[in-house]
């Protein structure tokens, strides 16, 4: 993909990725399912991951499996109010560069 995804965005699609699952999922498969849709790389994920549980939007806790833990991350309701707003600015700003692409008049 050409057009380089912000800090805001990537913030987005991994708590879009993350509610999808009310009980929460682990790194590895957040960053599978984010890098099917874009490119983005893991190191670039995993200080989204730890910036978001900063912010409070993400709790986190462990589960071993198979001997070792995993990680798992789990959308906290800051964090679903907060993808409700980026959710909303997505919509109103994809409408008016459509627009724009398209040649039509923004009003």
């Amino acid at each position: 993909m050409i057009f380089q995804t912000g800090a805001a965005l990537l913030d987005a699609i991994v708590l879009a990725v993350v509610s999808k699952e009310e009980e929460g999922t682990y790194g590895y498969k957040i960053t599978q399912e984010v890098r099917s849709t874009i490119e983005v790389s893991e190191s670039t994920l995993y200080p989204v991951l730890r910036r978001l549980q900063k912010n409070r939007c993400l709790e986190v806790y462990d589960v071993e499996c198979a001997g070792r833990n995993r990680r798992y991350y789990k959308i906290t309701d800051a964090g679903r109010a907060q993808l409700l707003l980026y959710r909303r600015e997505w919509a109103d700003y994809s409408s008016k560069i459509s627009l724009l692409f398209s040649g039509e008049e923004i009003k």
